[in-house]
């Protein structure tokens, strides 16, 4: 048992393996066996461990064999210098890194094959042998990370097909290339925790409520762990818009010139839809994509140079941006996008949408140079039109028309496979839509979900 102590701490560059994880408590644990009888082996910290492995393995959706899930995930995340170097360009022959990764990993290989079975007898429990071949519950997709637990699947089953540490070097090499490392690799979107404290000098402070919570909570950029899947034929109608849309994303996910954009436009045209559907699209070419909020601007500088270094291209998203007279935060906003001294990294755009066509509030004061308290009001509506001005691509969504409105309640009725007619879809959306506020792909979708939770009954 004392093999597993010894795989752990010779670990370097994967050295991260063996601070506080549950792996390294385990190999602790085994390795305090004493004189080798089960009275000196401290089983209830044993039972703790397989606790902890049954949390994180619920978190991820994590089935099959644990153990060996759990040492993938390790892997998968383990944001080192090699790991990070892997994404972007591969493994390179013949280099020092890979004479001590390729240690590691047959360190690993052993790791992740271990045999259980005489700490089993040691111990008096079968629990090792229940996790090797562990039957999961059913769950559903929005109860666990599903982004993780499908990529830490696939590469737990592809290293159970390597022969020795060699062997297992190249898949892991092949699997960040192909999908990445860490939270960036393994998950679509992400958002700012507003639980941890970024000061100036960009040391991370976590409150005290958030210490018992597990260590991604920890992080300053965290993973929207479920993520809505709607595509693009799921908007009907806006095609001009849609192209627009995928022409600039098309040119920045191929690495060519391309502009921030903002959607603006009447509320439930599709605007949030149409970034959620990009990214959908993109996801596998690399697009990640940021959600972030007015009252986090502050913390914009922090987040690009987060993400600056990465080998993905990163959509910071703002979702129903506006200002009104008394708030200043667009200030940020506008040094980050353009006219501060820091350029906006390669890898970064900035995608908003917005009921506002010139995002911050005007008044009719703003458009006169007479006033009681301000010479030039001239120079106050340039700075409200700046904001927007920095935006390189504006793409305009109105209220349907009654015939386009008619072709989405339609569409979106065949997409949920109602049995109806049309002339009969039609005629109730048009009662619906003047008892809920008019004609919007938003009061179409609403409609249909009232058809089908009545269907339903």
């Amino acid at each position: 048992m004392n093999n597993l102590y010894k795989y752990v701490n010779n670990l370097v560059m994967y050295s991260a393996l063996r601070n506080n994880t549950i792996l390294s408590r385990i190999a602790e644990v085994l390795s305090e066996q004493g004189g080798g009888t089960s009275e000196s082996v401290p089983r209830s910290k044993v039972y703790d461990e397989v606790h902890a492995l049954l949390e994180v393995a619920t978190k991820y959706g994590f089935r099959d064999n644990l153990w060996k899930s759990y040492i993938a995930f390790l892997i998968a995340t383990d944001e080192n210098p090699f790991s990070k170097l892997c994404e972007m360009v591969g493994a390179s022959e013949g280099t020092s890194a890979n004479i001590i990764v390729k240690k590691d990993m047959e360190n690993i290989y052993h790791i992740f094959n271990y045999d259980f079975s005489d700490a089993e007898k040691l111990i008096g429990t079968d629990l090792f042998s229940i996790i090797s071949d562990y039957k999961a519950m059913h769950k559903d997709a929005n109860t666990y990370n599903i982004s993780v637990s499908e990529k830490v699947y696939e590469l737990m089953k592809r290293l159970e097909n390597a022969t020795d540490g060699d062997h297992f070097f190249d898949m892991v090499t092949g699997f960040y290339k192909e999908y990445g490392v860490g939270k960036f690799g393994l998950n679509k979107a992400f958002r700012i925790n507003d639980e941890v404290e970024v000061k100036n000098d960009g040391i991370q402070i976590i409150s005290e409520s958030n210490i018992c919570k597990s260590i991604d909570d920890n992080d300053f950029i965290i993973p929207i762990t479920h993520t809505s899947d709607v595509t693009l034929d799921n908007l009907i109608g806006y095609e001009m818009q849609k192209e627009a849309l995928i022409e600039n994303t098309e040119a920045f996910v191929s690495g060519r010139p391309a502009n921030n954009c903002l959607l603006y436009g009447d509320a439930g045209t599709g605007k949030s839809t149409c970034i959620k559907a990009i990214l959908n699209m993109y996801y596998d070419r690399g697009l990640r994509l940021v959600e972030i909020y007015k009252h986090q601007f502050k913390s914009l500088s922090k987040v690009l140079s987060e993400v600056k270094n990465r080998n993905y291209k990163f959509i910071i998203y703002m979702d129903d941006l506006s200002f009104e007279e008394f708030e200043t935060d667009y200030k940020y906003l506008k040094a980050v996008i353009e006219g501060g001294l820091e350029v906006r990294p390669d890898n970064v755009l900035i995608y908003a949408t917005s009921n506002r066509r010139h995002l911050i509030r005007e008044t009719w004061g703003d458009r006169s140079d007479m006033s009681d308290d301000e010479l030039h009001h001239s120079d106050t509506m340039q700075e409200k039109l700046s904001l927007v001005a920095r935006f390189g691509v504006s793409i305009n969504f109105n209220k349907p028309q009654k015939k386009l409105f008619d072709e989405i309640v339609v569409g979106l009725a065949r997409q949920a496979g109602l049995d109806m007619s049309d002339e009969e879809l039609i005629a109730g959306a048009n009662v619906w839509s003047l008892r809920n506020g008019g004609y919007s792909g938003r009061n179409a979708r609403y409609y249909i979900t009232h058809l089908q939770s009545v269907g339903s009954e």
